[in-house]
């Protein structure tokens, strides 16, 4: 799955979604009726921890379209079947609305155990992300990436803060959801490892102490696959646009890819200030693009566009050879003019309310919103 004679390297994206009830927007428990409505749907869906939660993986892919094809597809399946369920499928970081009721644990023994064991902090754990997966040739390359990607870690947040409404109101944060995840055994940046041996030594005694259930509950931002040869960058709140998810695994790639050719033609890793990391990812999900970006590799901050300016001219070479550069450089000039998808559900949620950010998550799965639909296509609610 590397990059191997100038071939392009591949990648993932599993995309994470939310069930909200379509008049009332609180989370509704019917991802398992979602399914039983799209039987289609059954090898590219799985239940998430609770109930009112799926999730979806694209295949492995080498371009952008490979990944487009592959959510779009199971958005507009997902998101008709939702409709049909009296629901609407909604990509955001968090609920809006509801978040305060404890969330009901999808019937599997893994899931409850989790909840067993982090008792009340699982309770509301409506979390809800972007992943994206990105190849590389071994155990030492993944760590050699994870180590690079923490200077972008902020900025990486920032274009993908997603979940700024909780409870019914605005939290003043672009990314609760980054919030709410520091409440997990494992939370924030990676520390550094020397090696992968190091990497799979620690997560071994974290399982062996009882820290983690097992090396698959591994809730870091960015890790080392437990399934797959690959690294998992785990930061990105649930986009609102399947479109925007790839082009996001684009940039990801092309940063990924330039940190690994740097370090197999001998260029020293650039330093980061101690202890920084997770503070500028912290200040990153409570200004998103609005504000500035604290760049860990010199500790100052600058306008976030700037930040931006940064890390794609960075990935640019990478960028450049996979044929991504333009896609990635629109996708990133379109977050500077529009401060990003928190940006548009707070105009949502200013404007209209609940019903306006349901009609922002129907919208952008192709969906009418509830209120254009005829009689005939609603049913009861459950």
């Amino acid at each position: 799955m590397g990059r191997a004679d100038g071939a392009r390297r591949s990648f993932g994206v599993e995309e994470e979604y939310l069930l909200l009830d379509a008049e009332s927007g609180i989370p509704a428990d019917r991802a398992a009726q979602v399914v039983a409505l799209r039987p289609e749907l059954r090898g590219d869906v799985d239940r998430e921890f609770f109930a009112s939660q799926l999730e979806t993986a694209s295949p492995v892919c080498i371009s952008g379209e490979e990944a487009d094809e592959a959510l779009l597809r199971f958005r507009a399946l997902a998101g008709a079947a939702a409709t049909e369920a009296g629901a609407v499928l909604a990509s955001t970081g968090l609920p809006p609305i509801g978040g305060e009721h404890e969330g009901s644990v999808t019937p599997k023994a893994r899931y409850r155990e989790i909840r067993a064991e982090l008792r009340a902090a699982a309770a509301h754990q409506y979390v809800t992300g972007t992943h994206v997966h990105v190849a590389v040739p071994s155990p030492d390359a993944g760590v050699i990436a994870l180590r690079g990607l923490a200077r972008w870690a902020p900025a990486l947040l920032a274009i993908t803060a997603n979940s700024p409404v909780w409870c019914g109101e605005e939290t003043g944060l672009a990314s609760w959801r980054h919030i709410k995840s520091m409440s997990w055994p494992l939370a924030g940046y990676p520390p550094e490892f020397a090696d992968g041996a190091e990497y799979e030594r620690t997560i071994s005694t974290l399982v062996d102490t009882g820290v983690l259930i097992d090396s698959g509950v591994v809730t870091w931002v960015a890790r080392l696959s437990d399934r797959f040869p690959t690294v998992e960058l785990r930061i990105a709140d649930a986009q609102l646009r399947a479109q925007d998810s790839v082009s996001f695994a684009l940039l990801v790639r092309g940063l990924i890819d330039r940190i690994l050719a740097d370090s197999e033609s001998g260029s020293a890793p650039v330093p980061l200030v101690p202890g920084l990391v997770d503070g500028a990812i912290w200040m990153a999900a409570r200004d998103g693009l609005t504000g500035s970006l604290i760049d860990p590799a010199d500790g100052t901050a600058r306008p976030a566009s700037a930040m931006l300016d940064e890390m794609l001219a960075f990935a640019l070479p990478s960028l450049e050879a996979f044929g991504d550069a333009e896609r990635v450089g629109t996708y990133l000039e379109q977050l500077r003019t529009t401060g990003g998808p928190a940006q548009h559900q707070l105009t949502a949620f200013r404007d209209g309310g609940v019903d306006g950010l349901l009609a922002l998550y129907q919208e952008a799965q192709g969906q009418a919103p509830a209120h254009e639909q005829s009689p005939s296509d609603s049913h009861p609610h459950g």
